[in-house]
């Protein structure tokens, strides 16, 4: 008996990711609704199912969406704005006081609408977002039907977000209730570093963390200068001083990590917490390597983010594949470290893994949501492809991404977002520019 499916998709390659390296020729994805509901050969696809339209892609691969796993969207307009910078002199010289005046609803609206169109247009249908009035950040999000977990933020000085550590964790605690069960936004909490919360924040943020099954999104040993100030002033480095205040578990994702330990490691895999890899930002930062290959061997769950466009300063996480692949070797010193599957996986079901959401996103399997993209390998500069996979990981960039379903509805067709008004996020974008800049002349 023939059955029904919105969308009949027929690539080239299939890469479900899961089972790791598998790659399927000339086999077809039905969606119906938000799900996938069939993966199989084209011929036996087109005889099951009757389809509603069905997506020609010859010279293809289908993937499952992209994970951004650390991203700070409004950040896109300080695009630029302060490089060739280390971490601290970059945030205290530049970024804290650029946020300090410019910070709003209205500033985050308009950046995390620029992110999720930029994010779009690469492949990316998951991000976890991470920045101040969150709340807007989720409307966005819901706006334009990008997936999102979103990061209520703990610090202990006061913002534009909150007046003190109370007003955080009021907000928090009224933002993980208004999204708990929704089945786009996923709420977290997002202290921002161990050297910017205390200790009995952290156990605050532990208990929520406990009764809200939520994920904490934090960025953890990201310098050596961070190890060092934690060592004066508690007697021990970070990561230790997280599982003291019981926040090491599965639930962590910890942002960066570029200083560990052999025993560190052990501990992250034992307590299976998260590494979440910003392999260009650190570089940008020059903060130190993230020891991927040693973390992935270990049995810790990897994933990929751009972080921030002040820090890196692209959206684009096939770049940041490559990057994260390449830089794995050099680090390991071995030509074998991170291969191009693990690479992949790191950049889709790693995040997956790593948000709580790897039952329903992450790899193309039957049941899961219809989060998918298509990367065109049908340009010369593209041409000849032996693997797909190692094809997508070191020949591939953003601008190859074709078509973008996010719980199957679509988002990018033949290269155009769809719902955006391109001329009016262009003028935006440009007028933030011009604002922040003249203030920046002005004060120099």
């Amino acid at each position: 008996m023939t059955e029904h499916c919105d969308l009949l998709i027929e690539p080239r390659w299939l890469i479900p990711v899961q089972p790791e390296g598998l790659v399927l020729e000339h086999y077809a994805l039905a969606v119906r609704s938000d799900k996938i509901v069939g993966i199989g050969p084209v011929a036996e696809m087109r005889e099951r199912f009757q389809a509603q339209t069905i997506l020609s892609r010859p010279e293809h691969a289908l993937i499952p969406g992209l994970v951004n796993a650390h991203v700070h969207s409004a950040m896109t307009l300080l695009r630029g704005l302060a490089d060739d910078y280390a971490l601290m002199p970059w945030l205290n010289e530049h970024i804290w006081p650029a946020e300090a005046r410019w910070l709003s609803a209205e500033f985050v609206r308009d950046g995390t609408t620029l992110a999720i169109a930029e994010q779009f247009s690469g492949g990316i249908t998951t991000m976890n977002e991470t920045y101040f009035f969150p709340d807007v950040a989720a409307e966005v999000a819901l706006q334009y039907g990008m997936r999102a977990c979103v990061g209520a933020p703990i610090i202990e000085f006061p913002t534009a977000w909150a007046p003190d550590i109370d007003g955080y964790f009021s907000k928090a605690k009224t933002f993980l209730a208004h999204y708990k069960n929704h089945p786009m936004i996923h709420a977290t909490l997002a202290p921002h570093a161990p050297y910017t919360v205390n200790n009995a924040s952290f156990e605050k943020i532990a208990q929520l963390s406990h009764d809200y099954h939520s994920v904490v999104h934090c960025h953890v040993h990201e310098t050596a200068q961070e190890i060092h100030d934690s060592q004066v002033q508690y007697g021990m480095r970070p990561l230790a001083r997280l599982a003291q205040l019981g926040l090491v578990n599965q639930r962590l994702a910890a942002v960066h990590m570029t200083q560990l330990l052999p025993a560190e490691i052990e501990l992250l895999a034992a307590s299976k917490a998260s590494v979440l890899h910003c392999p260009e930002s650190n570089l940008k930062l020059a903060s130190g390597f993230c020891p991927a290959d040693a973390l992935v061997k270990a049995g810790v769950n990897l994933a990929l983010g751009t972080d921030g466009s002040a820090s890196n300063n692209d959206l684009d996480l096939l770049g940041e594949l490559k990057t994260a692949a390449l830089l794995a070797k050099a680090v390991a010193i071995d030509a074998t470290a991170l291969s191009a599957p693990q690479a992949l996986t790191m950049a889709t079901l790693g995040g997956a893994r790593a948000l709580g959401l790897a039952d329903a996103i992450g790899s193309l399997e039957v049941g899961k949501q219809a989060d998918l993209a298509l990367i065109s390998f049908a340009d010369f500069d593209a041409l000849p492809v032996y693997n797909p996979i190692s094809h997508i990981v070191y020949c591939s960039h953003r601008r190859q991404v074709s078509d973008v379903f996010v719980a199957g509805k679509a988002r990018l067709v033949a290269h155009q977002l769809q719902g955006f008004d391109i001329a009016a996020l262009k003028t935006n974008a440009k007028a933030w520019g011009e604002k922040i800049r003249s203030v920046n002349k002005a004060s120099t």
